[in-house]
Protein backbone atom coordinates (compact mmCIF):
# COMPACT_ATOMS: atom_id res chain seq x y z
CA UNK A 1 0.00 0.00 0.00
CA UNK A 2 1.38 3.42 -0.94
CA UNK A 3 2.73 5.59 1.85
CA UNK A 4 -0.09 8.27 0.92
CA UNK A 5 -2.85 5.63 1.40
CA UNK A 6 -1.49 4.48 4.78
CA UNK A 7 -1.34 8.53 5.93
CA UNK A 8 -4.35 9.10 5.11
CA UNK A 9 -5.98 5.94 6.93
CA UNK A 10 -3.91 6.90 9.92
CA UNK A 11 -5.58 10.60 9.87
CA UNK A 12 -8.71 9.66 9.02
CA UNK A 13 -8.26 7.23 12.36
CA UNK A 14 -7.14 10.03 14.37
CA UNK A 15 -9.81 12.70 13.10
CA UNK A 16 -12.94 9.73 13.93
CA UNK A 17 -11.17 9.49 17.40
CA UNK A 18 -11.01 12.77 18.31
CA UNK A 19 -14.58 13.27 16.75
CA UNK A 20 -16.01 10.83 19.64
CA UNK A 21 -13.98 12.92 22.39
CA UNK A 22 -16.08 15.65 21.32
CA UNK A 23 -19.35 14.09 21.04
CA UNK A 24 -18.75 12.57 24.81
CA UNK A 25 -19.96 16.21 26.26
CA UNK A 26 -23.38 15.22 24.32
CA UNK A 27 -23.91 12.08 26.81
CA UNK A 28 -25.36 12.11 30.37
CA UNK A 29 -25.06 9.13 32.48
CA UNK A 30 -28.22 8.10 33.95
CA UNK A 31 -26.82 4.73 35.25
CA UNK A 32 -23.12 3.70 35.95
CA UNK A 33 -22.96 0.47 37.21
CA UNK A 34 -19.75 -0.19 34.66
CA UNK A 35 -17.80 -0.69 38.38
CA UNK A 36 -19.07 -4.35 38.23
CA UNK A 37 -17.61 -5.35 35.04
CA UNK A 38 -14.69 -7.55 35.47
CA UNK A 39 -11.71 -8.11 33.33
CA UNK A 40 -12.71 -11.21 31.68
CA UNK A 41 -16.29 -9.59 30.43
CA UNK A 42 -18.11 -9.65 27.35
CA UNK A 43 -19.72 -6.31 26.84
CA UNK A 44 -22.66 -5.18 24.87
CA UNK A 45 -23.06 -1.69 23.09
CA UNK A 46 -25.86 -0.48 21.65
CA UNK A 47 -27.79 2.81 20.96
CA UNK A 48 -31.48 3.21 20.05
CA UNK A 49 -34.69 5.07 20.19
CA UNK A 50 -37.88 4.07 21.22
CA UNK A 51 -37.29 0.14 21.38
CA UNK A 52 -39.18 -0.70 24.54
CA UNK A 53 -41.16 -3.49 22.96
CA UNK A 54 -38.24 -5.22 22.10
CA UNK A 55 -35.81 -4.78 25.22
CA UNK A 56 -36.71 -7.63 27.21
CA UNK A 57 -36.42 -10.60 24.61
CA UNK A 58 -33.14 -8.54 23.48
CA UNK A 59 -31.78 -8.51 26.88
CA UNK A 60 -32.54 -11.70 27.85
CA UNK A 61 -30.95 -13.18 24.59
CA UNK A 62 -27.51 -11.78 24.97
CA UNK A 63 -27.89 -12.81 28.34
CA UNK A 64 -28.49 -16.42 27.95
CA UNK A 65 -25.55 -16.25 25.00
CA UNK A 66 -22.81 -15.47 28.01
CA UNK A 67 -22.70 -11.78 27.50
CA UNK A 68 -21.80 -9.49 30.43
CA UNK A 69 -22.89 -5.98 30.64
CA UNK A 70 -24.52 -3.92 28.23
CA UNK A 71 -23.75 -0.21 27.69
CA UNK A 72 -26.66 1.94 26.02
CA UNK A 73 -27.18 5.08 24.43
CA UNK A 74 -30.72 6.14 24.46
CA UNK A 75 -31.16 9.12 21.71
CA UNK A 76 -34.53 10.53 23.57
CA UNK A 77 -36.75 7.98 23.94
CA UNK A 78 -40.50 8.59 24.84
CA UNK A 79 -41.77 4.80 24.85
CA UNK A 80 -40.73 4.20 28.04
CA UNK A 81 -37.32 2.46 27.03
CA UNK A 82 -34.78 5.00 29.17
CA UNK A 83 -37.33 4.04 32.12
CA UNK A 84 -36.93 0.14 31.75
CA UNK A 85 -33.04 0.10 31.11
CA UNK A 86 -32.43 2.23 34.25
CA UNK A 87 -33.67 -0.90 35.87
CA UNK A 88 -31.71 -3.25 34.40
CA UNK A 89 -29.17 -4.13 37.22
CA UNK A 90 -26.76 -5.20 34.19
CA UNK A 91 -27.13 -2.21 31.83
CA UNK A 92 -25.19 0.96 32.18
CA UNK A 93 -27.24 3.84 30.59
CA UNK A 94 -26.27 7.02 28.68
CA UNK A 95 -29.00 9.64 27.31
CA UNK A 96 -28.89 12.11 24.71
CA UNK A 97 -31.03 14.41 22.88
CA UNK A 98 -28.32 15.52 20.30
CA UNK A 99 -28.72 14.58 16.60
CA UNK A 100 -28.36 11.05 15.72
CA UNK A 101 -27.19 12.32 12.38
CA UNK A 102 -24.81 14.60 13.84
CA UNK A 103 -23.33 11.88 16.22
CA UNK A 104 -22.52 9.89 12.70
CA UNK A 105 -25.79 7.91 13.32
CA UNK A 106 -24.74 7.39 16.93
CA UNK A 107 -20.92 5.99 15.83
CA UNK A 108 -19.14 8.64 17.19
CA UNK A 109 -21.06 8.03 20.94
CA UNK A 110 -20.36 4.38 20.58
CA UNK A 111 -16.21 4.83 20.07
CA UNK A 112 -16.23 7.04 22.88
CA UNK A 113 -17.79 4.19 24.97
CA UNK A 114 -15.71 1.52 23.38
CA UNK A 115 -12.65 3.13 23.81
CA UNK A 116 -13.54 3.95 27.89
CA UNK A 117 -15.28 1.35 28.99
CA UNK A 118 -14.55 -1.76 26.46
CA UNK A 119 -10.87 -1.37 25.49
CA UNK A 120 -9.35 -4.52 26.66
CA UNK A 121 -13.03 -6.44 26.22
CA UNK A 122 -14.65 -8.56 23.60
CA UNK A 123 -17.28 -6.20 22.63
CA UNK A 124 -20.32 -7.33 20.72
CA UNK A 125 -21.54 -3.83 19.11
CA UNK A 126 -25.47 -4.15 17.93
CA UNK A 127 -28.32 -2.77 17.35
CA UNK A 128 -31.68 -3.45 19.24
CA UNK A 129 -33.26 -5.57 15.85
CA UNK A 130 -30.18 -7.76 15.40
CA UNK A 131 -29.14 -10.95 17.00
CA UNK A 132 -26.26 -12.51 16.85
CA UNK A 133 -25.48 -16.34 15.61
CA UNK A 134 -22.07 -17.96 15.76
CA UNK A 135 -20.90 -21.51 14.73
CA UNK A 136 -22.16 -24.03 17.67
CA UNK A 137 -24.04 -21.35 19.41
CA UNK A 138 -26.81 -23.86 20.36
CA UNK A 139 -24.28 -25.90 22.77
CA UNK A 140 -21.30 -23.38 23.28
CA UNK A 141 -21.61 -19.57 25.12
CA UNK A 142 -19.93 -16.60 23.49
CA UNK A 143 -16.80 -17.06 25.86
CA UNK A 144 -16.14 -20.32 24.24
CA UNK A 145 -15.44 -18.49 21.03
CA UNK A 146 -13.95 -15.40 22.19
CA UNK A 147 -11.71 -17.79 24.23
CA UNK A 148 -10.78 -19.88 20.74
CA UNK A 149 -10.42 -16.21 18.57
CA UNK A 150 -7.96 -15.61 21.41
CA UNK A 151 -6.22 -18.48 21.48
CA UNK A 152 -5.05 -18.10 17.69
CA UNK A 153 -4.55 -14.06 18.05
CA UNK A 154 -7.74 -13.33 16.26
CA UNK A 155 -9.26 -9.91 17.25
CA UNK A 156 -12.07 -9.80 15.21
CA UNK A 157 -14.84 -11.60 14.31
CA UNK A 158 -17.88 -11.01 10.99
CA UNK A 159 -21.72 -11.38 10.96
CA UNK A 160 -23.49 -11.21 7.82
CA UNK A 161 -26.90 -9.01 8.35
CA UNK A 162 -29.55 -11.62 7.65
CA UNK A 163 -33.12 -10.11 6.26
CA UNK A 164 -35.65 -12.26 8.66
CA UNK A 165 -39.41 -11.43 7.80
CA UNK A 166 -42.79 -13.19 7.96
CA UNK A 167 -45.57 -14.54 5.75
CA UNK A 168 -47.65 -12.42 4.69
CA UNK A 169 -47.98 -8.66 5.41
CA UNK A 170 -46.37 -7.47 8.42
CA UNK A 171 -49.31 -6.06 10.48
CA UNK A 172 -51.05 -9.59 9.70
CA UNK A 173 -49.15 -11.08 12.93
CA UNK A 174 -48.40 -8.71 15.42
CA UNK A 175 -45.15 -8.75 17.70
CA UNK A 176 -46.06 -8.54 21.42
CA UNK A 177 -43.26 -7.40 24.11
CA UNK A 178 -40.77 -10.13 25.15
CA UNK A 179 -41.73 -12.58 22.44
CA UNK A 180 -39.02 -14.10 20.05
CA UNK A 181 -39.54 -12.43 16.61
CA UNK A 182 -38.43 -15.06 15.09
CA UNK A 183 -41.56 -17.05 15.87
CA UNK A 184 -43.16 -14.79 13.29
CA UNK A 185 -40.17 -13.68 11.19
CA UNK A 186 -38.86 -16.57 10.30
CA UNK A 187 -37.78 -16.79 6.64
CA UNK A 188 -35.21 -15.23 4.81
CA UNK A 189 -33.76 -15.12 1.48
CA UNK A 190 -30.91 -18.00 0.45
CA UNK A 191 -29.24 -16.47 -1.98
CA UNK A 192 -29.47 -13.51 -4.46
CA UNK A 193 -26.54 -11.39 -2.36
CA UNK A 194 -23.68 -10.11 -3.95
CA UNK A 195 -20.12 -9.36 -2.55
CA UNK A 196 -17.53 -6.57 -3.79
CA UNK A 197 -13.66 -5.67 -1.78
CA UNK A 198 -13.53 -2.57 -0.63
CA UNK A 199 -9.35 -2.20 -1.95
CA UNK A 200 -8.21 0.46 0.45
CA UNK A 201 -10.33 -0.62 3.27
CA UNK A 202 -10.00 -4.30 2.78
CA UNK A 203 -13.51 -4.80 3.95
CA UNK A 204 -15.86 -6.96 1.94
CA UNK A 205 -18.77 -5.53 0.84
CA UNK A 206 -22.24 -7.38 0.81
CA UNK A 207 -25.56 -6.58 -0.27
CA UNK A 208 -28.69 -8.75 -1.74
CA UNK A 209 -31.75 -10.32 0.33
CA UNK A 210 -35.06 -8.99 0.70
CA UNK A 211 -34.30 -5.31 1.09
CA UNK A 212 -32.42 -4.97 -2.69
CA UNK A 213 -34.95 -7.50 -3.96
CA UNK A 214 -38.22 -5.62 -2.97
CA UNK A 215 -37.18 -2.12 -1.68
CA UNK A 216 -34.48 -1.40 -3.73
CA UNK A 217 -35.65 -3.81 -7.30
CA UNK A 218 -34.83 -1.02 -9.47
CA UNK A 219 -31.70 -0.14 -8.06
CA UNK A 220 -29.91 -2.65 -6.58
CA UNK A 221 -26.50 -0.72 -5.92
CA UNK A 222 -28.06 1.56 -3.44
CA UNK A 223 -29.61 -1.19 -1.32
CA UNK A 224 -28.15 -1.30 2.23
CA UNK A 225 -25.13 -3.12 2.98
CA UNK A 226 -25.00 -6.48 4.80
CA UNK A 227 -21.71 -6.94 5.82
CA UNK A 228 -20.64 -6.36 9.69
CA UNK A 229 -18.23 -6.93 12.01
CA UNK A 230 -19.89 -6.53 15.49
CA UNK A 231 -17.27 -8.81 17.55
CA UNK A 232 -14.27 -7.37 18.44
CA UNK A 233 -11.66 -7.12 20.88
CA UNK A 234 -11.12 -3.19 21.59
CA UNK A 235 -8.18 -1.48 22.16
CA UNK A 236 -8.27 2.34 22.82
CA UNK A 237 -7.11 3.22 19.46
CA UNK A 238 -9.96 1.36 17.29
CA UNK A 239 -12.59 2.92 15.84
CA UNK A 240 -15.80 2.36 13.49
CA UNK A 241 -15.81 4.26 10.78
CA UNK A 242 -19.36 3.38 9.15
CA UNK A 243 -21.30 1.64 11.45
CA UNK A 244 -20.07 -1.61 12.02
CA UNK A 245 -19.37 -1.96 8.16
CA UNK A 246 -15.65 -1.65 8.94
CA UNK A 247 -13.36 -0.40 11.26
CA UNK A 248 -9.77 1.02 11.48
CA UNK A 249 -7.31 -0.10 11.68
CA UNK A 250 -7.94 -1.59 8.39
CA UNK A 251 -6.53 -5.12 9.61
CA UNK A 252 -10.01 -5.80 11.19
CA UNK A 253 -11.35 -5.66 8.12
CA UNK A 254 -9.56 -8.15 6.90
CA UNK A 255 -11.97 -11.28 7.98
CA UNK A 256 -11.71 -13.40 5.08
CA UNK A 257 -9.06 -15.74 3.97
CA UNK A 258 -6.90 -14.54 0.41
CA UNK A 259 -5.38 -17.73 -0.42
CA UNK A 260 -8.54 -20.28 -0.58
CA UNK A 261 -9.70 -20.91 2.89
CA UNK A 262 -12.32 -20.02 5.03
CA UNK A 263 -11.89 -17.52 8.16
CA UNK A 264 -15.21 -18.40 11.14
CA UNK A 265 -18.01 -16.36 10.76
CA UNK A 266 -21.56 -15.72 11.77
CA UNK A 267 -24.86 -14.07 11.24
CA UNK A 268 -27.15 -11.18 12.66
CA UNK A 269 -30.29 -12.10 12.33
CA UNK A 270 -32.50 -9.16 11.78
CA UNK A 271 -35.55 -8.79 13.45
CA UNK A 272 -36.41 -5.22 11.13
CA UNK A 273 -39.09 -6.64 9.59
CA UNK A 274 -42.19 -6.89 12.19
CA UNK A 275 -45.68 -5.37 12.72
CA UNK A 276 -43.87 -2.47 14.66
CA UNK A 277 -41.73 -1.11 11.58
CA UNK A 278 -44.79 0.77 10.53
CA UNK A 279 -44.26 3.18 13.23
CA UNK A 280 -41.18 3.62 13.20
CA UNK A 281 -40.71 4.63 9.45
CA UNK A 282 -43.28 6.96 10.51
CA UNK A 283 -41.01 8.49 13.03
CA UNK A 284 -37.79 8.18 11.33
CA UNK A 285 -39.11 9.73 7.92
CA UNK A 286 -40.25 12.92 10.20
CA UNK A 287 -37.15 13.39 12.15
CA UNK A 288 -34.29 12.92 8.85
CA UNK A 289 -32.04 11.94 11.30
CA UNK A 290 -30.81 8.51 9.25
CA UNK A 291 -28.65 8.06 6.15
CA UNK A 292 -29.19 9.92 2.83
CA UNK A 293 -32.91 11.57 3.92
CA UNK A 294 -33.81 8.60 4.98
CA UNK A 295 -33.91 7.08 1.68
CA UNK A 296 -34.32 3.44 3.37
CA UNK A 297 -37.17 4.49 5.17
CA UNK A 298 -39.06 6.08 2.42
CA UNK A 299 -38.15 3.19 0.62
CA UNK A 300 -39.97 1.25 3.21
CA UNK A 301 -42.88 3.69 3.48
CA UNK A 302 -43.65 3.50 -0.29
CA UNK A 303 -43.40 -0.17 -0.60
CA UNK A 304 -44.99 -1.50 2.12
CA UNK A 305 -47.97 1.13 1.53
CA UNK A 306 -48.79 -0.98 -2.20
CA UNK A 307 -47.52 -4.32 -1.11
CA UNK A 308 -46.53 -5.42 2.44
CA UNK A 309 -45.66 -9.01 1.77
CA UNK A 310 -41.62 -9.80 1.68
CA UNK A 311 -41.90 -13.38 1.46
CA UNK A 312 -41.57 -15.23 -2.27
CA UNK A 313 -41.57 -18.70 -2.84
CA UNK A 314 -37.93 -18.91 -2.81
CA UNK A 315 -38.01 -17.70 0.53
CA UNK A 316 -36.14 -20.27 3.09
CA UNK A 317 -37.39 -21.19 6.77
CA UNK A 318 -35.08 -20.59 9.49
CA UNK A 319 -34.09 -23.35 11.18
CA UNK A 320 -30.46 -23.10 13.01
CA UNK A 321 -26.53 -22.12 12.36
CA UNK A 322 -26.25 -25.07 10.50
CA UNK A 323 -28.55 -24.51 8.07
CA UNK A 324 -27.16 -20.95 7.52
CA UNK A 325 -23.05 -22.53 7.02
CA UNK A 326 -24.63 -25.13 4.43
CA UNK A 327 -26.10 -22.40 2.58
CA UNK A 328 -22.86 -20.52 2.54
CA UNK A 329 -23.94 -17.72 4.91
CA UNK A 330 -21.78 -18.46 7.52
CA UNK A 331 -18.84 -20.28 8.20
CA UNK A 332 -17.12 -22.69 11.28
CA UNK A 333 -14.24 -22.31 9.82
CA UNK A 334 -11.55 -24.67 11.42
CA UNK A 335 -13.02 -23.93 14.65
CA UNK A 336 -13.96 -27.56 15.33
Amino acid sequence: MKLKQLYKLRWERKKFLFRAFRKRRELSCLADRTRAIRTEDILVFVTLRNERIRLPYFLRYYREMGCHHFIIVDNGSDDGSREYLETQPDVSLWHTKASYKGARFGMDWVNHLLRRYGTGHWCLTVDPDEFFVYPFCDTRTLDALTDWLDTYDIPHFPAMLLDMYPKGRLEEQPYEEGQNPFEIACWFDSGNYTITKNRLYQNLWIQGGPRARKFFASAPAEAPSLNKIPLIRWQKNYVYISSTHMALPRGLNTVYDEWGGEKPSGCLLHAKFLSVLNAKVTEEITRKQHYSASREYKAYAEVLAEDGELWCRWSERYINWRQLEILGLMSKGNWA
